[in-house]
């Protein structure tokens, strides 16, 4: 992993120091200043960070023409991944050179529930010492299934670990041949036995406090055991490379960052205890989601015809906690797994997290909260409540490279009862969100909640929800063959990857997914029966909104059409850009587009992008939205899935309403009408102005005076702005 850092070696000659190359290969030339300021910072910090790097250039105005990258870089911007194509099982490998002592990364690597989070239980049987100073170690391990489709997985391993006479440190770790069922009877059933080849770390000391880490796992999770459609899950080194072996490089370099005081967080907790709240997120869902016989929990019944099932767990009280949550009488689940088509997992999980009143229910999040009163409210009497619609994401943290997001959501509520108005009904929830990066193949995507009290304390009691999900399509998460060099696929994040950036790119994002859904319910002893018949009602619905979202999210139909069968990428959405540029030309005589001449799909992505409100609807008695382009939604304050409940005179208060009358009685007689400057409303209430509309027929066969041809009638609202 070779580096050129010019300014580094400024002990060199002056005119090294003077050059440096930029990423495509040049030579950039400093002044005398900016020579002045990166020796200052070189001779505090030898090995700058990323971040330090940003915040360098942020500070000194006159460093505004050199890229972060241009100064590559201290030890967190480092790394080179690979994965393996023809190998028994799947495997990946990574290095990377990381700011911690090589016996500090050890302990956290072999601490594997930790930073795994598919990890339920590492337990160390035994240990004995080797001849040459080193240990062996006899462990099992659980680790979660993804999906409610096939059983967890676990492991007898043996595990090495010595030093070297360089101060280096190795940890191999290899399954044992032959090994039987897991300890505990009880939960033996619900495990499928895998194996772990050869794999393990390798950890060498740097200069500076410095380790370069180089890591392999190997595995072999008998995926001829499990479902077709999931088989590209269990059969994918890609899989692998994001779950296991680029968490752990990333996990150690976020314990670095924070070691270092680099990383701030938001309401002054400490970067261990947010840690702490992600991983205990992230273990309740898939707690949830498996369902372990030892945990205590148990099947209620299952919906086959949706293939919903209902898990109660009676000895779930919480009662470990400071919180006085014995009254209940424990806790139910209600989960499903299914798959989607055509749709790009980090677009649908963000999504969800950014229009959460698209699919949630806010009487159901406001029970849950409540049963964190200790008893403040009881199901049958809960207090009718109102969302306002508005929801407040609050960061609390993100990892270094942002992969994952911890943060606090408030959802403004009010009664609905009189005596009660004047009390805040506000639900929060602490929530994680990972994997949403669109280029990160193979990547997990996951949103997963909890409601707190709005002051939670460090111990706070958690029962999380959410969803998950997988890219399970052979041509995206398999390794194709399209994708890969004979034996295996090396990204040098060295050459021109920095802090951010994902260790490989896809090129289709269009894919097939499973997602798993679980919300937990706790619930008193009398009401089991009322909660597990919400629970299965809600999950229902929840399933019905996201599949919707879903379909309108496809990358195939990026601006669904309801009602119709358009879809942008289609053929149908590419004739309907062009009979909206062409019929107004038509009408007025000039380009709507600047470039109305070209085809396909560059003329809808320009349409969609147009800096103008641009919105069609149809022709019925009461016109009903059918398409809005990006700035036509921002307008609206809607969602694509929610435009087709919108009318045409939903958007305008009385007073508009009586202005578009003439003008709409010129647009159905000539074919088109400009419009004065006026106002209209977007979907909460919020006025908007607009310094002029017009609207024109859309004809299917761009001819102007063939009014049986008439497809829809569309606006522009130019300039516009909020009041």
């Amino acid at each position: 992993m070779a580096m050129t850092v010019a300014v580094a070696n400024r002990h060199e000659s002056g005119d090294n120091i003077n050059r440096h190359l930029d990423s495509s290969g040049k030579y950039v030339r400093y002044t005398a200043e900016q020579v002045e300021a990166l020796e200052r910072v070189y001779s505090e910090c030898p090995k700058p960070t990323s971040l330090r790097r940003q915040q360098l250039i942020r500070e000194c105005s006159f460093l505004a023409n050199i890229e972060p990258k241009q100064i590559k870089p201290g030890p967190d911007s480092v790394g080179i991944f690979a994965i393996s194509q023809k190998c028994n099982g799947v495997a990946a490998r990574a290095c990377g050179l990381v700011s911690l002592e090589p016996m500090k990364i050890v302990e956290i690597l072999k601490d594997r529930p930790s930073w795994f989070r598919d990890c339920r239980s590492l337990e160390v049987f035994t240990m004995f010492p080797s001849g040459n100073g080193g240990t062996i170690e006899l462990i099992y391990m659980q680790t979660y299934a993804p999906t409610t489709l096939a059983p967890a997985r676990d492991f007898w391993t043996l595990r090495y670990t010595t030093s070297l006479e360089n101060g280096s440190f190795v940890v191999c770790e290899r399954s044992l041949s032959g090994s039987g069922a897991g300890p505990n009877a009880t939960s033996a059933a619900q495990f499928a036995k895998a194996e772990m080849l050869p794999s393990g770390y390798l950890i060498r000391p740097c200069d500076g406090g410095c380790s370069i880490i180089h890591i392999v796992d190997h595995i072999n999770f008998e995926g001829w055991s499990v479902p077709d459609v999931l088989r590209p899950l269990y059969e994918s080194s890609k899989v692998v490379a994001q779950r296991m072996t680029i968490a752990a490089l990333r996990y150690v370099r976020q314990v670095a960052h924070e070691t270092n005081g680099e990383v701030v967080y938001g309401l002054g907790r400490q970067p261990a205890v947010l840690r702490t709240f992600s991983q205990r997120l992230s273990r309740g869902f898939n707690d949830a989601v498996n369902g372990f016989n030892d945990d205590g929990w148990s099947i209620m019944h299952c919906n086959g015809a949706e293939d919903i099932t209902v898990a109660v767990n009676s000895t779930k009280h919480l009662n470990s906690f400071s919180d006085p949550l014995s009254f209940l009488g424990g806790v139910l689940c209600a989960k499903a797994s299914m798959l989607l088509h055509n749709v790009c997992p980090a677009v649908l999980i963000r999504f969800l997290r950014e229009h959460r009143s698209e699919w949630a229910d806010f009487n159901v999040d406001a029970y849950s909260a409540a049963t964190l009163k200790a008893g403040a409210f009881a199901y049958s009497r809960m207090r009718p409540t109102t969302f306002t619609g508005s929801q407040i994401i609050m960061p609390l943290g993100n990892t270094i490279e942002k992969e994952e997001m911890l943060e606090v959501v408030r959802l403004e509520g009010h009664s609905l009862v009189p005596e009660d108005s004047f009390l805040t009904r506000d639900v929060h929830l602490l929530q994680i969100c990972t994997g949403i990066d669109e280029d990160a193949v193979g990547a997990c995507s996951e949103l997963v909640f909890a409601p707190v009290n709005e002051m939670f304390p460090d111990d706070a009691p958690l029962v999380p929800s959410g969803f998950r999900v997988i890219p399970v399509d052979a041509k995206t998460v398999g390794d194709a063959q399209d994708l890969l060099t004979a034996n295996h696929q090396t990204l040098d994040l060295t050459s021109s990857q920095d802090v951010g950036s994902t260790p490989e790119t896809g090129s289709n994002p269009s894919t097939q997914c499973i997602l798993t859904i679980a919300f937990q319910f706790p619930f008193e002893n009398n009401l089991q029966e009322n909660v597990a018949n919400m629970a299965c009602q809600y999950v229902r619905s929840v399933i019905s909104s996201v599949q919707r979202v879903a379909v309108a999210l496809s990358p195939s139909v990026l601006i669904p059409i309801p009602g119709s069968k358009l879809s942008p990428g289609s053929p149908e959405a590419v004739s309907l850009a062009i009979w909206i540029c062409h019929s107004y030309k038509q009408h007025f005589g000039s380009d709507l587009l600047r470039t109305d001449s070209l085809g396909g799909d560059a003329l809808l992505r320009q349409l969609w992008d147009h800096q103008d409100a641009i919105l069609c609807c149809s022709l019925k008695p009461q016109p009903v939205f059918m398409f809005a382009n990006q700035a036509g939604l921002d307008m609206l304050e809607t969602t694509l899935v929610a435009l087709q409940g919108i009318t045409l005179e939903k958007i305008f208060d009385e007073s508009g309403r009586k202005a578009l009358c003439p003008d709409f009685a010129k647009l159905m007689q000539q074919g088109f009408a400009c419009l004065p400057s006026g106002m209209c409303v977007s979907t909460i209430g919020r006025h908007v102005s607009y310094e002029q509309a017009v609207s024109w027929k859309v004809f299917s066969d761009c001819e102007v005076n063939n009014n049986n041809r008439i497809h829809c009638l569309a606006f522009l609202f130019a300039n516009w702005s909020f009041l």
